[in-house]
This record gives structure tokens, C-alpha cells and sequence, in this order.
């Protein structure tokens, strides 16, 4: 028995699923290969910004110490008895 047309487009339009499938997989495939390279570069930058901002902290912290420690700490602001 001939198979019929709409057979036939159904089984091309699979193929072409499947072949769009694997090349997806191969392209992520080689993005996961990549990646590991390119992160180096991403955690020096990083560890940059956290030397950055550890440096900026520290100088926005040189008097925080001592008007913190002027003002006697209250622990029943807000509580109700």
C-alpha cells in the first residue's frame, strides 16, 4: 500500500525537528566548551570589584567606628510593653 503525501511531509517535517534538535545541542555543546576560557577573565574582573569595593568600604568606614560606639545601643526602640 503507497503512503501518501501527508505521510511523507509529516516524516520530512520530523527529520528537519530532529536535525534543528541536534544542531541546537551541538551549539550549546560548544558554548559549555568555551564558557571556561571566558570565565577567567570574568573572575579577575570580579575579583577586582571586590578589592574595589573592599578599598572604598574601608575609607567610607574610617569614622563610622567611633560615632557608632558614642550613641549608647537601645533595643527597645519600637517594642511595645
Amino acid at each position: 500500500m503507497p503512503r501518501g503525501r501527508s505521510t511523507f511531509n509529516k516524516r520530512q517535517k520530523e527529520q528537519a525537528r530532529q536535525q534543528k534538535q541536534r544542531e541546537k545541542t551541538e551549539r550549546r555543546n560548544q558554548r559549555k566548551q568555551d564558557k571556561p576560557e571566558g570565565s577567567v577573565a570574568e573572575m579577575d574582573e570580579m575579583r577586582e570589584l571586590r578589592e574595589h569595593a573592599e578599598a572604598q568600604r574601608a575609607l567610607f568606614n574610617i569614622g563610622a567606628d567611633d560615632a557608632s560606639s558614642a550613641e549608647p545601643a537601645d533595643d527597645s526602640k519600637g517594642v511595645e510593653q
